[in-house]
């Protein structure tokens, strides 16, 4: 007997960067004819550095149905406008939902999916947080929907398998990094030095990749490199209200520190091989703790080695293929980057296990085939019949 596609529909508001669609891109390749995927993103979004617009890829293996917004910001009040109503509509044999279930355009998947089609949410939430009305509200309304649930790492199931509602099949899938793009490249690493004028020389450079925010730990990091006696080069890359601290500090050691801020997504696989060792000093607060750490695996797959706090799935996404360090302990970050300053060959022996790590559990071939193992066995326990084919 001969069956059709299955209908997935994956939404997510990230997925108006085209990296971001790797995941869905990669479950269309993986299955071929098994899933007929359909991508939902925002025409439009406000970006960290620009306007963002949705624009069809050419790696783009899945139909893409964009829908405009409203109140985009703060992110938790994003919603969409009826059009994904309209497509919810539709017959689907599943729908993936890569947005959290408190959030009003969680809410909304859950409210406009059709009564019998499997739902499945994706969260990183690892805060153990009381939501206000109206998001405690839409929190219950959108689990007491959902079929299941994915989480992206170990903190964030130790916090919510103990809430209400969350009593139902889920599975741990960690985020991918494409290992295609982030891959060792001298010619890159050349060119971005070059750039900077750091041609010249062989000083080590010591990187750092995020939000310019007082969480992400860059006051830690500026006081351990102050006290840093071995040479060093310091390489600051993303966007936030700490850069004029990030400058004027970065001014006392002129030409060794570089602060770049107009870094496009694509680009930063070449400036993460510029770097010698990448430093994620995340500091944990009553509101907040680092989710997973993306910036981690991304530095694996380039072969940068990397030294991370103990905030919330770092210590987990790290595992052996780096270096752990107590968030506050400034004196262990001192002598954490030091030692990696001294050692090219321990940097190099860090270098080959990320990227292992990222080959072997986070490149989106990996993580895809988790994403189509799990919503299988969904589809197999509300229909049993599945599994006979």
């Amino acid at each position: 007997m001969q069956f059709s596609s299955r209908k997935l529909l994956t939404i997510g508001h990230s997925y108006i960067v085209p990296l971001n669609r790797r995941l869905a891109n990669e479950m269309a390749r993986i299955s071929g004819s098994d899933w007929d995927i359909t991508i939902v993103s925002p025409l439009a979004l406000k970006g960290d550095l620009r306007p963002l617009q949705l624009r069809q890829d050419q790696d783009d293996r899945c139909v893409l149905e964009g829908v405009s917004m409203r109140w985009q910001q703060p992110t938790h009040l994003m919603m969409y406008h009826d059009r994904l109503r309209e497509i919810l509509q539709q017959k689907w044999d599943l729908v993936h939902c890569w947005q959290e279930p408190y959030v009003m355009s969680g809410g909304q998947v859950a409210r406009w999916t059709q009564p019998k089609t499997p739902l499945v949410y994706f969260t990183c939430q690892n805060n153990p947080k009381s939501y206000p009305p109206p998001f405690n509200w839409i929190e219950t309304y959108s689990m007491q929907r959902a079929t299941a649930w994915i989480y992206a790492g170990q903190t964030v199931a130790n916090t919510l398998k103990q809430r209400r509602h969350y009593d139902l099949p889920t599975r741990h899938i960690p985020h991918g990094v494409d290992v295609e793009l982030f891959a060792p490249d001298l010619a890159a690493r050349q060119k971005v030095r070059q750039q900077l004028e750091w041609d010249t020389g062989d000083v080590p450079v010591i990187g750092f990749l995020g939000r310019f925010v007082p969480e992400k730990g860059l006051e830690l990091m500026m006081r351990s490199l102050d006290q840093i006696s071995q040479p060093w080069r310091a390489l600051f890359v993303g966007t936030g209200g700490m850069e004029a601290d990030l400058r004027s500090w970065g001014a006392r050691y002129g030409d060794r520190v570089r602060v770049c801020t107009t870094v496009r997504h694509d680009q930063v696989p070449q400036y993460l091989n510029a770097m010698d060792l990448l430093c994620a000093p995340s500091q944990t607060t009553k509101r907040w703790r680092e989710q997973f750490g993306r910036m981690l695996i991304e530095a694996f797959a380039t072969g940068i080695p990397v030294i991370g706090s103990d905030s919330g799935e770092i210590p987990y996404v790290i595992g052996d293929a780096g270096i752990v360090v107590k968030e506050k302990d400034q004196t262990a970050w001192v002598q954490a980057i030091s030692m990696l300053l001294n050692d090219p060959d321990q940097r190099n022996a860090f270098s080959k296990k990320g990227l292992d790590r990222a080959h072997s559990t986070y490149s989106w071939s990996v993580v895809a085939r988790q994403h189509l193992e799990f919503f299988d066995s969904i589809l197999e326990r509300s229909n049993p019949l599945i599994s006979l084919y």
